[in-house]
């Protein structure tokens, strides 16, 4: 049986975050979100340290390629429904393992 990963690599620009505390409320909101509604492993992987930026990635593990693309289709709709960030780029890894 085959394993498929799908990464979703996501680069925001979230332009009224005045502070690193303001961007990690936001930042926090869509991870666990995602985490709760779609299964999905998520993570700040980049901008850090940057008030009004940042790169989160997902990745959703599944049997078969179509949920895992159905799962991350739901899940970057999640990220765009946000009003407070803009999404500068948007990157799809696949990985297929067995």
């Amino acid at each position: 049986m085959a394993v498929h990963v799908l990464a979703l690599t996501v680069d925001l620009h979230l332009p009224q975050s005045s502070s690193l505390k303001d961007k990690r409320a936001v930042v926090k909101t869509i991870t666990e979100g995602a985490r709760r509604r779609y299964q999905v492993a998520a993570a700040e992987t980049d901008h850090q340290d940057l008030r009004q930026r940042a790169e989160l990635a997902f990745a959703a593990v599944s049997s078969s390629r179509t949920q895992a693309g159905e799962r991350v289709d739901g899940l970057e709709r999640f990220v765009w429904s946000f009003p407070e960030v803009e999404v500068l780029e948007v990157r799809r890894d696949w990985l297929e393992v067995g």
